[in-house]
């Protein structure tokens, strides 16, 4: 290991703890998107998924899929209607494959992210956490030195009218395997078919601090949501492991499939319960395309989740 490194696991506990620096440490929740909702359905792929992977969900008529959307942060009870709090949104997808075979996509509402390497998350992180705790200039003076950071940061991030009118991006690319071998590099991308659909700031402020929540009970008490999944596939020159660099809008997208949402879960259900997405695909024809951020991260979400597993008391989402 070259001098002045450490392990992936070490690192992915710095991250686990600025997270926790950052949110406050609570049981039984995750560290981020702690404020979470899971829907059940089932994804249908497209005809041009099957071409693109020998990926197994790829190739069938169709997998049930459970969906958890979240709030950002790790606070459980932070408002969805407070545009100074309005973090990326989060997506989770379970393809279930079979029993105790699945895989997954991880998406948020910003295209991109703030950083490339985990090292520089712990640094964001903890740098967010100073200026939460009144010294500002540990975060400013990252961002001065991230440009990449900055835009992020910086980027707006409205409130949707619905979790069922906004779109997600993948965080990291990956390297998409056809059955003849052809690999093709790509990040997911999740978009309602109702297209998507922001508030203003002023009508934000009218809504209830629960409002998405129980826009999408009361949505999917009355219809299905559908959701298209896509790959945008890399160009040229696109860089396909630094996850803070998007790429341009005119890249390919390969239709990948569809996602229709028919039911709120009980994510008390035990199964449901210790469910820990995963951010690495596992999965046949799906691979990792070798950014820094995909172990690292994978890490993260099994150290917190069996953390959430063993907490006391009312673990919740």
């Amino acid at each position: 290991m070259p001098v002045g490194t450490i392990d992936n696991h070490a690192l992915s506990q710095q991250l686990l703890d600025a997270l926790d620096a950052l949110s406050g440490l609570h049981p039984g929740f995750r560290p981020a998107h702690a404020k979470g909702m899971m829907c059940g359905g089932v994804f249908v792929p497209s005809p041009e998924a099957a071409k693109l992977t020998r990926a197994p969900h790829a190739n069938r008529p169709s997998t049930p899929v459970v969906v958890r959307y979240s709030d950002s942060t790790g606070v459980p009870n932070i408002p969805d209607n407070d545009p100074a709090k309005s973090g990326p949104r989060g997506i989770a997808v379970r393809f279930n494959l079979a029993p105790h075979e699945h895989t997954d996509i991880i998406a948020h509402s910003t295209n991109g992210f703030p950083v490339r390497t985990g090292e520089e998350f712990v640094e964001f992180l903890r740098g967010a956490a100073a200026a939460g705790a009144g010294k500002p200039e540990a975060i400013g003076a990252f961002l001065a030195s991230h440009p990449q950071a900055k835009a992020f940061v910086e980027a707006p991030k409205p409130i949707p009218t619905s979790f069922a009118r906004e779109a997600f991006f993948a965080i990291t690319a990956f390297a998409f395997v056809a059955a003849d071998g052809t690999t093709k590099h790509g990040r997911f991308r999740v978009r309602p078919a109702a297209g998507v659909e922001h508030l203003s700031d002023a009508d934000a402020a009218k809504q209830s601090p629960n409002f998405l929540f129980d826009e999408l009970r009361a949505r999917l008490a009355k219809e299905p949501v559908t959701l298209g999944v896509f790959v945008q596939i890399a160009g040229p020159g696109d860089d396909v492991t630094n996850a803070s660099v998007t790429w341009p809008d005119t890249r390919t997208e390969v239709p990948f499939g569809t996602i229709t949402l028919t039911s709120v879960l009980d994510d008390q259900e035990p199964e449901l319960r210790k469910i820990i997405f995963d951010p690495l695909p596992r999965v046949d024809g799906i691979d990792s395309a070798g950014d820094p951020l995909t172990d690292v991260r994978a890490d993260v979400y099994l150290l917190s989740g069996r953390r959430r597993r063993t907490a006391t008391g009312d673990a919740k989402k």
